[in-house]
């Protein structure tokens, strides 16, 4: 029994596309029936014509995805280190580290001005690779004040 013409009609209807359009297979020969719109609004009205609920497309699988930290491995990976994170950023990144440190230990008087000011121009000469570095520098030339306990 071809019902295309009622699905469409349906469908204009109720403003959904013909795929949506639920028809009861037991009240088929009632709707094979249906001659005008005024017939189909009755169905619809019956609850014999429907709307199927919307298919959505499901984010699971992306989600799950970001949540192993999927795909960051070495091989995925497309152009080069500086492409990622710019030489000038790093740099930025690495000094603003370092330069806090130093204040740090500056204000806390763990190391003399004259000695902050001479790690300073070190630190800008590019020196010291990370904070760490820079901590084992000042370790090995036992550039650290001795702090009296009283």
């Amino acid at each position: 029994m071809n019902l295309r013409s009622k699905r469409r009609l349906a469908a204009e209807i109720l403003g959904v596309g013909e795929n949506r359009i639920w028809i009861d297979p037991e009240m088929i020969d009632e709707v094979s029936m249906a001659a005008t719109r005024e017939d189909i609004r009755r169905l619809i009205k019956e609850g014999v014509i429907r709307v199927k609920p919307e298919k959505g497309i499901s984010r699971i699988r992306v989600k799950m995805r970001k949540k192993r930290k999927h795909k960051r491995g070495p091989g995925s990976k497309k152009g080069k280190k500086t492409a990622r994170m710019p030489r000038k950023e790093a740099w930025m990144a690495r000094i603003r580290a370092i330069r806090k440190k130093l204040r740090e230990l500056r204000d806390r008087r763990l190391i003399t001005r004259s000695v902050y000011r001479m790690l300073y121009r070190r630190a800008k000469g590019g020196m010291f690779k990370s904070v760490r570095h820079l901590m084992m520098y000042i370790e090995e030339n036992n550039l650290l004040r001795r702090v009296r306990l009283e």
